[in-house]
């Protein structure tokens, strides 16, 4: 269900709806201003109105509060040679890499008027995902190692969520269709499970917008909503043209 971009952000207080924002590529430092901005609203709230942003992001490394920079396997020249910035953010997992390919899904929602704790969240996050993989005919289940899901040929999904004040924030992040020399650049997790993305595992071109439109059905199932409204863009959205430092 679309509607215009004005009626996006006026929800009343007694809002129980889920809205879907596709945002397209999105630089990282965009999509966690827009993450605060819902993030701080919906906390101030007194209902069950939530969020979820679904983005790509440009060539990126990000490390959480359970990585390090020692998990990045490459010299800092060849990460300058792939416009690669490396950033520190404060959000569950270790250390991953973005790139076109991947799908970002951020969530935004009120986990105790929701009725769901951390580990809650946690699990059902982990259920879209494994049910996700079975709409693509792929048969998944929990990672054991690290939040996130994994199929047979290894882990294709990872979960980076945090909380504040009750609300969630970030989300997960699903390799689609990733060649494996980007998958190779860090250490995803500190056990010896391989990293996979689902185009392998099928081994066959897997269309995001597909596995776009599983998750944020199942994701908005998981999370107990009836339905859910889909928008593209958001009029909150700040994009800025990235720079890319190259030093001699």
């Amino acid at each position: 269900m679309n509607a215009p971009l004005t009626d996006r952000v006026n929800h009343s207080q007694t809002s129980s709806s889920l809205d879907v924002f596709l945002l397209g590529t999105v630089v990282l430092d965009s999509s966690k201003e827009l993450q605060e901005r819902l993030r701080s609203d919906i906390a101030s709230r007194t209902d069950s109105h939530g969020a979820i942003l679904v983005c790509e992001h440009p060539p990126s490394v990000t490390i959480g509060r359970e990585g390090s920079f020692a998990d990045v396997l490459v010299e800092s020249e060849e990460l300058i040679a792939r416009k690669m910035d490396v950033r520190w953010l404060n959000r569950g997992g270790a250390t991953f890499v973005h790139v076109p390919g991947q799908l970002a899904v951020y969530v935004i929602v009120p986990l105790d008027r929701l009725g769901l704790g951390v580990l809650d969240f946690r699990t059902a996050l982990e259920t879209a995902l494994v049910a996700t993989a079975a709409d693509l005919k792929v048969p998944a289940e929990p990672a054991s190692a690290v939040p996130g899901a994994m199929c047979r040929c290894g882990q294709f999904a990872f979960i980076g969520a945090s909380v504040r004040d009750w609300v969630s924030y970030g989300g997960f992040y699903v390799n689609v269709s990733l060649p494996q020399e980007a998958l190779d650049l860090v250490r995803w997790t500190r056990s010896d499970v391989k990293v996979t993305s689902l185009a392998s595992q099928r081994t066959r071109p897997t269309a995001m917008s597909t596995v776009r439109e599983a998750l944020i059905r199942n994701v908005a199932s998981a999370l107990g909503y009836d339905g859910y409204h889909v928008y593209t863009g958001h009029p909150l959205l700040h994009r800025t043209t990235r720079k890319v430092y190259v030093y001699a």
